[in-house]
């Protein structure tokens, strides 16, 4: 009988180093927001390329506090992906602001400009660029746009750590960036997120939000949370962010191996990676008609995949509920109805490699 190792569409990387870092911090009796938390915020500042570096409790909350820190309430509207992670259209509602849902590039699933361009009015306030599965937007035009139209620009990167737009790493372009640290992320701190921006005053507005409004202890001059990350997590992610290039280079590699093994099939389409992006392979995302059967064969074989996303958030319940429902955008719907996400971690070996395109190729063979 053949044999069936489990393949796993993730694995979070975790050594004895990571380990160590979080005793160091037990041991030390300061495990709330501190030292760990600063040096975090300095070396992933330094790494983006970025003056100020928040290091925050999610990555959702961190794109609730940017929208925030910019000033954007109730009667503004962000245009946002439709298709995405659901977070980051409600981190507007969250801020009592409006949605509008533009469409996708369907070569890099990252919003379309053109799209975006006809959904701004008046009301406008934001472009939310949404880094998806690693590939960096086209973000010129939509610069060129927010500078014509006096709009802000929050690049969500929370799947695009150490990604670059022409040569210069993303969330470092737009007036605020976040970043997620969840668990299945290029980088972790199990939960967590962390928030970058040029602009002083915006990191200003951050600081008071992430702590309670406190302009100094038991000083506080306006309504606050408290999206602190502790020094517990942050010591995770020091460790994790002076590998992260290492291990973006191994997703990278086990990307080009797929793309190698699978480009002689024409039912499939393949990532791409533009000539303006390094790619960081959050996900491999292929496209295919055939999605749900492939799916069911290839975990037949205990090769998961995953389908980031099954639908538009516009098409999601809530959105529904708050008059969403009769919006339709072409290439977000061919989308979710045929992507198809396959192991790329670092943690893959040749062995799995191998198997998950030996799989995929029987399966259109036996067609």
């Amino acid at each position: 009988m053949e044999e069936r190792h489990l393949i796993p569409i993730s694995t979070p990387y975790i050594t004895n180093e990571e380990i160590e870092a979080v005793a160091e911090v037990l041991r030390s009796n300061y495990i709330a927001y501190g030292p760990k938390a600063h040096q975090f915020e300095k070396m992933f500042a330094e790494y983006i390329g970025t003056k100020y570096a928040r290091a925050v409790s999610n990555g959702t909350l961190g794109l609730m506090a940017a929208i925030k820190a910019l000033g954007i309430g109730e009667g503004d509207e962000v245009i946002t992906p439709a298709f995405s992670f659901i977070a980051s259209a409600n981190a507007v509602l969250y801020n009592n602001a409006k949605p509008i849902f533009a469409d996708i590039d369907l070569s890099t699933y990252t919003i379309d400009p053109e799209d975006t361009l006809e959904k701004i009015t008046p009301k406008t306030r934001a472009i939310i660029l949404v880094h998806l599965y690693g590939h960096p937007c086209d973000i010129k035009p939509f610069l060129d746009i927010a500078s014509d139209h006096k709009l802000y620009i929050i690049e969500d990167a929370s799947q695009a750590h150490g990604a670059t737009y022409n040569g210069k790493k993303v969330g470092s372009f737009g007036d605020i960036a976040v970043f997620s640290l969840y668990a299945t992320k290029n980088m972790t701190t199990g939960e967590g997120g962390i928030i970058v921006t040029n602009d002083e005053e915006i990191d200003r507005r951050i600081k008071l939000i992430m702590d309670h409004g406190q302009i100094s202890k038991y000083n506080h001059i306006e309504l606050g949370y408290n999206l602190r990350m502790p020094d517990i997590l942050a010591a995770i992610g020091i460790v994790q962010l002076k590998r992260l290039d290492m291990l973006n280079e191994v997703r990278r590699k086990n990307a080009e191996f797929l793309t190698r093994n699978l480009n002689k099939i024409p039912e499939i389409n393949l990532p791409i990676e533009a000539p303006y992006a390094k790619h960081v392979y959050h996900q491999y995302v292929i496209r295919t008609y055939d999605r749900d059967d492939l799916k069911n064969h290839l975990g037949k074989y205990n090769i998961q995949t995953d389908i980031h996303y099954p639908k538009p958030i516009y098409r999601q319940e809530l959105y529904r509920k708050l008059g969403y429902g009769e919006l339709h955008l072409e290439n977000s719907e061919i989308a979710s109805k045929q992507v198809l996400s396959l192991p790329v971690h670092p943690l893959l070996t040749n062995r799995d490699l191998n198997n998950i395109v030996k799989k995929i190729i029987e399966y259109y063979e036996n067609k």
